[in-house]
């Protein structure tokens, strides 16, 4: 709440003061976002991969879209984790500096949306934090809440498999951060045309 605090005048990074900049003006453009995480420690925990779908005009611009894998050896390492699904995987693969600089031009002043999309930007603000940067100043829709809104629930969450069952989205049998965020792009558009959103 009071991060302008920390950084009154400090020197940011070229890549931080362009994002800043790009909010003069309001965009029309939905960016629809996953991570895969090591877990909710915001602190402790870091992002394996990332994938990301732009919605304009109400179509999933699959041209427009981000995917990485952030190398995370020290992480693995320290826990003695496996690096194999590093290895193996064929997305684009960058260290966290130059995987967070790259999406932070991707999403510009993009609306993010995403299935419980606070926990996402939280990972992605820790990730900036390390960078000496200050946190993401996107406006943001969660899925499950705009669900909740349309269906009148206040007590009840739901898992994006659980969403996708509701509004007939096809399973898939791979779990990425790319599918996730593919998934949660077709719940948006349903859920924002039942909702009316512009």
């Amino acid at each position: 709440m009071l991060d302008w605090l920390k950084h009154i005048n400090k020197e940011f990074p070229e890549f931080w003061r362009t994002y800043l900049s790009e909010f003069n003006k309001k965009s029309a453009r939905y960016v629809i976002l996953s991570t895969e995480t090591s877990g909710l420690n915001y602190s402790s925990d870091v992002i394996f991969s990332i994938g990301a779908f732009a919605v304009v005009d109400d179509s999933i611009r699959i041209s427009d879209s981000f995917e990485v894998v952030l190398l995370q050896y020290k992480f693995l390492h320290q826990n003695k984790l496996s690096n194999a699904f590093i290895i193996e995987s064929k997305m684009k693969k960058m260290g966290e500096i130059d995987g967070i600089i790259a999406l932070v031009e991707f999403i510009g002043n993009a609306v993010l949306v995403g299935h419980h999309i606070d926990d996402h930007v939280e990972m992605i603000n820790a990730a900036l934090e390390r960078q000496g940067c200050g946190r993401l100043r996107n406006e943001a829709l969660d899925i499950d809440i705009m669900h909740q809104k349309l269906n009148d629930i206040t007590d009840t969450k739901f898992s994006l498999d659980q969403l996708s069952e509701i509004y007939k989205i096809p399973k898939s049998n791979r779990n990425t951060a790319s599918e996730d965020a593919y998934k949660a792009a077709l719940l948006f558009l349903k859920l924002k045309s039942r909702l009316g959103i512009k």
